[in-house]
């Protein structure tokens, strides 16, 4: 695993301003190492260390040797933020990298995205355009409305119940919920959204079976989604209930076990399971550097390697990092990674999405949204 940072005071000397090509290119890696995302943390880690060693064969980014620099995602979001922020004002990193919940990202932006680039690799609710923010992840246009109608149509449901986690997030995704399952023919029949860390669902569950939902729309975290689908199975509503996930990877597969994952469907733009050219070079890559034994990188892991991918791809053409000169190039920037060939389309990374149906600790991949 990466060596973990945690305060200023470890960081090297020197900054942004100084730009010897001898000198390293500082990353900070802002992923969750504890707290319900923490499940993430690891397959987080390796994703991005491999894109780091691969830029570095390769010659670096901008002709500088890259350097992963670890901040805990998992804290309360101004407290990352602030971190962070001491960081890039130090001159300690050159640029921000991470999955991390909105409620850091709206923390963060606005502290350190006019100073050095921040990419934002999580799936979220859309919307956001700070510049000097580029986004790797799936938007609730591209990948929730699609999938929903396609759930629809497949399986006939049609009274939604949304369960999120209580941040800006889920409320916004709940909001855009509704109106797409009016678009497929249905409605939505409930919501709660719960704190983060929350570990009792029985109460939501006996809301779910008041409603008499038969799809649950999950928006919950890392640990809290794998606590809800055990909870969800032991009360034997996979039998008549849909679950529908824009924020599921194999890691959460693993921890909701078997019997947790009946009738779970996913979208995402990545599966590890994914059977594409670009997708099977990553496995085998991944395998090949890590072993068998290593955490799985399922998508939401490896948006970590599409933040650092992209970061190389920004800052080529920018002559660096500096991100006004990346903001000027965004629009003819592009490469081919495991999710095939993107490109920017404004900050955000255009991209194909996919539907999966859980298959106990895997997924079946069934269709392109």
């Amino acid at each position: 695993m990466l060596p973990s940072a945690r305060s200023p005071r470890t960081a090297p000397p020197g900054g942004p301003a100084s730009h010897g090509a001898d000198r390293p290119l500082t990353v900070a890696l802002v992923v969750p190492l504890h707290g319900p995302g923490g499940i993430l943390g690891p397959s987080c880690e390796l994703a991005a260390q491999l894109a780091a060693e691969e830029l570095n064969a390769a010659g670096g980014v901008a002709g500088r040797p890259v350097r992963l620099l670890p901040v805990d995602g998992a804290g309360p979001p101004r407290q990352v933020a602030a971190e962070v922020e001491a960081l890039v004002r130090l001159g300690a990193v050159d640029a921000v990298v991470g999955w991390h919940i909105s409620a850091v990202r709206r923390e963060l932006a606005p502290r350190v995205a006019h100073l050095v680039p921040y990419i934002y690799t999580a799936q979220y609710e859309g919307g956001e355009r700070t510049p000097g923010v580029f986004l790797t992840g799936e938007t609730d246009r591209r990948q929730l409305g699609p999938a929903m109608r396609m759930l629809a149509e497949a399986t006939g449901v049609r009274r939604w119940f949304t369960v999120g986690n209580d941040y800006v997030w889920p409320r916004v995704t709940a909001a855009a919920a509704r109106r797409y399952a009016r678009e497929c023919g249905g409605r939505t029949v409930g919501e709660a959204l719960l704190p983060l860390g929350t570990d009792g669902f029985g109460p939501v569950l006996r809301q779910i079976e008041r409603a008499e939902a038969d799809a649950v729309l999950m928006l919950l975290v890392g640990a809290d989604a794998a606590g809800f689908n055990r909870a969800f199975a032991a009360r034997g509503l996979p039998a008549r209930c849909q679950r529908l996930s824009t924020h599921m990877d194999e890691n959460i597969l693993l921890a909701s076990g078997a019997d947790g994952t009946a009738g779970l469907w996913a979208a995402a733009g990545y599966f590890a399971s994914l059977a594409t050219a670009q997708s099977l070079d990553f496995a085998g890559r991944l395998a090949g550097r890590f072993g068998p034994d290593a955490p799985v990188v399922g998508s939401l892991g490896e948006s970590c390697y599409e933040g650092l991918r992209l970061l190389g791809a920004l800052a080529g053409p920018a002559g660096g990092c500096d991100v006004r000169a990346m903001h000027a190039v965004r629009q003819s920037v592009g490469y081919e990674g495991p999710r095939g060939a993107l490109r920017l389309r404004g900050s955000h990374l255009d991209q194909p999405v996919y539907l999966a149906r859980a298959d106990a600790f895997d997924f079946a991949v069934l269709a392109q949204l």
